[in-house]
């Protein structure tokens, strides 16, 4: 009986040249002695085949992420930190990219969410001298690599657009290196930069607009340590909207006659799920990794983040931001609604932790958690890490996994709006905090539609990125342009604006 399918394409020479090749190989020799060949090293130390036929764009970043050193900061599988294709789905639903795709734009919008820095470049907007020179820069250095997107057709192969990585470049013969993450249909090769730039010149017909190239490159500060936005939840669209177009909208009632009028019209107004659109993050590992214990990296980690934490505890807008909490009713359901219990959260986190742990993210075979306990580790010197251990099941009942969860704490007065009680003892990331980070997130504009000058010069004061310290800095700037991103996606301008976004 006939197997089904297909075992990969014999690649069309001319005008490709196979890399591993006889003349494939000369031209790599030759190429290093030249210098040209710099990238190449960290680029094939995570080649990667992209695990879809639609993934190129997402294989081609997650294999550059990598090169680049880039800490994702939050697990793939075990205890390792990595890129992978599973975990770049912030501009696009990983669904939607393996049923159709993925754009130029989205891939550039991936990358700037990634902690990257960008510089992408469309065919019609740049030169083939301009490239040419990019070429050279990325393929002389290790630090920045150079992703295309191009049509397939023009080198004479089977399929349509498609991103890869360039892994070096042939000075003399004009040439460069392919690294093509489709490695299932043709090898690495070599391709005369003239038609690679007609194969970039052309049209992606899904968007209407020109392919082109990006260089990608790491920035010097960190992404996000403890807060991020999320859009995996289907409402993201509308709270985004809400809170950069609509918001601004009731700032601008003539009732807003002070800092305490603007907070609480702010979060009167939030919508009721807002708090699936901003998550502190948590980091989960399973129980065995380390048995009792904290590793010093664990242990660097969970520090940073409770700084992180302590800093927005210690800004005046979170103080605001708690008084009203705590005085005003209708604000208090507010919080009742998104506050949990530590063991609660750190349920759920379990959960998610026991799938990806399980390879299976996203899926129905979801696990759900049975128990739950509240560790406290200390190591001579050290300040008491909270550990929140749990005991998840799947959903057929036949396999358990234990995962502890490692919870960022700071000493805090406590407070709760229905009992009342204060006290001070370690808080976990809450609403208070949460809510702090997310208006000093808010695009500046967001305030100006305050007609009392006074009052706005105040909150412009209290949300002031350039009144915060480093680190919280850092922090709240790349929320900031998670914001600005998503109203791109909103807005469907992820196409038409490449750049990084304005802090």
């Amino acid at each position: 009986m006939a197997m089904a399918g297909l075992y990969r394409r014999v690649l069309p020479s001319p005008p490709a040249i196979d890399f591993a090749s006889n003349e494939g190989k000369q031209l790599f020799l030759e190429a290093i002695q030249n210098g040209t060949m710099e990238g190449f090293f960290k680029l094939i130390s995570y080649f990667q085949t992209q695990s879809e036929p639609a993934y190129c764009g997402l294989a081609s970043l997650s294999m550059v992420l990598n090169a680049l050193s880039i800490d994702p900061g939050r697990k793939w599988k075990g205890p390792w930190r990595w890129f992978d294709e599973s975990m770049l789905d912030c501009c696009e639903p990983l669904e939607k990219v393996k049923a159709k795709g993925i754009s130029f734009g989205k891939v550039v919008c991936l990358a700037h969410c990634a902690g990257a820095k960008v510089e992408a470049f469309r065919s019609n907007l740049s030169t083939i001298d301009d490239f040419r020179k990019h070429v050279m820069a990325c393929t002389t250095s290790d630090d920045c690599h150079l992703i295309s997107s191009y049509h397939r057709g023009l080198f004479k192969q089977t399929g349509s657009g498609h991103f890869s990585p360039i892994g070096g470049y042939h000075a003399e013969k004009d040439m460069a290196l392919i690294l093509d993450v489709a490695r299932f249909k043709y090898p690495p090769h070599w391709v005369p930069v003239p038609l690679l730039w007609e194969a970039m010149n052309t049209i992606d017909e899904a968007t209407g607009l020109h392919r082109g190239f990006m260089l990608v490159s790491k920035l010097h500060r960190a992404p996000a340590l403890l807060y991020t936005l999320s859009c995996k939840h289907e409402s993201w669209v509308s709270i985004s909207k809400h809170l950069m177009d609509d918001l601004p909208v009731f700032l601008s009632s003539e009732n807003v006659k002070d800092v305490k009028d603007v907070l609480s019209t702010l979060l009167s107004n939030l919508p009721p799920n807002f708090a699936d659109f901003i998550k502190w993050v948590a980091e989960v590992r399973r129980q065995e990794e380390n048995g009792q214990k904290l590793s010093e990296e664990e242990k660097g980690r969970l520090a940073i983040k409770e700084e992180v934490l302590k800093q927005v505890q210690d800004t005046p807008l979170y103080k605001h931001v708690t008084s009203i909490l705590l005085s005003e009713d209708s604000v208090c359901q507010l919080k009742a609604e998104t506050e949990s219990s530590l063991t609660n959260v750190a349920a759920s986190i379990c959960c998610q932790g026991a799938d990806i742990f399980a390879g299976r993210s996203g899926l129905s075979d979801r696990f759900c958690c049975r128990q739950t306990c509240v560790r406290c580790y200390r190591a001579t010197g050290d300040n008491p890490a909270t550990v929140v251990s749990g005991t998840v099941v799947n959903g057929n009942g036949n396999g358990e996994q234990g995962v502890d969860v490692l919870v960022p704490t700071s000493q805090a007065k406590t407070s709760c709006c229905s009992s009342g009680q204060n006290g001070c003892s370690p808080m976990h990331p809450g609403s208070n905090d949460v809510l702090t980070a997310l208006l000093l997130a808010l695009p500046p504009q967001t305030w100006s539609h305050i007609k009392d000058m006074k009052v706005l010069q105040e909150i412009e004061n209290l949300v002031s990125a350039e009144n915060l310290p480093p680190l919280l800095q850092e922090e709240i700037l790349h929320l900031r342009g998670q914001f600005l991103l998503l109203k791109r996606c909103k807005d469907n301008k992820v196409e038409e604006d490449l750049a990084a976004p304005p802090f």
